[in-house]
């Protein structure tokens, strides 16, 4: 079975500028940053919940509708940086991520994982966090690869609405 390539001169300009984006980061340039500093849970920044030292928003970028990022609330890229604190919380926070997706959506099965560093494909590289998603089978379609498009079923708002709804209350 032999390798087939898929030619993307497009990304060229992407990957390139990758170490300028990263290098932006450092000096206030940080999304995820400003979004921290946004204000509380609202449809408008996507902020689902603030915990003391993580917090959960939806990508505004998702894969599919319910597509949330867990963060520390710490600028940090290295998760073996992370204090004991930050790491218990950030996973818990996770944990809660899956639990609203499971609530909102009933997916058939759920993406969670992290990208650390660029070359692992972290769009944001300095700021670690963790996607977690719903998925059904039969989710993935042409329109990715073939169109470079993703098909998202539902508003932002309806969809922040949701998984704000189904969040645990008791953590």
């Amino acid at each position: 079975m032999g390798l087939d390539q898929l030619w993307a001169g497009w990304r060229y300009e992407y990957v390139t500028s990758a170490t300028e984006l990263d290098r932006d980061a450092g000096n206030g340039g940080c999304v995820f940053c400003r979004i921290k500093e946004s204000g509380g849970p609202s449809d408008q920044n996507g902020v689902l919940w603030r915990g003391q030292h993580s917090f959960a928003v939806m990508n505004l970028y998702p894969y599919t509708s319910g597509h949330i990022l867990v963060l520390p609330n710490r600028h940090e890229s290295d998760v073996n940086s992370l204090s004991r604190e930050e790491s218990i919380e950030l996973w818990d926070t996770a944990l809660c991520a899956t639990r609203a997706i499971e609530a909102a959506f009933k997916p058939d099965g759920m993406n969670l994982g992290a990208n650390l560093g660029r070359a692992a494909g972290a769009g944001i590289p300095l700021h670690l966090h963790l996607h977690v998603l719903p998925r059904w089978s039969g989710d993935t379609n042409f329109m990715t690869p073939v169109a470079n498009t993703r098909v998202i079923s539902e508003s932002f708002e309806s969809t922040w609405a949701r998984l704000h709804a189904a969040w645990p209350n008791d953590r």
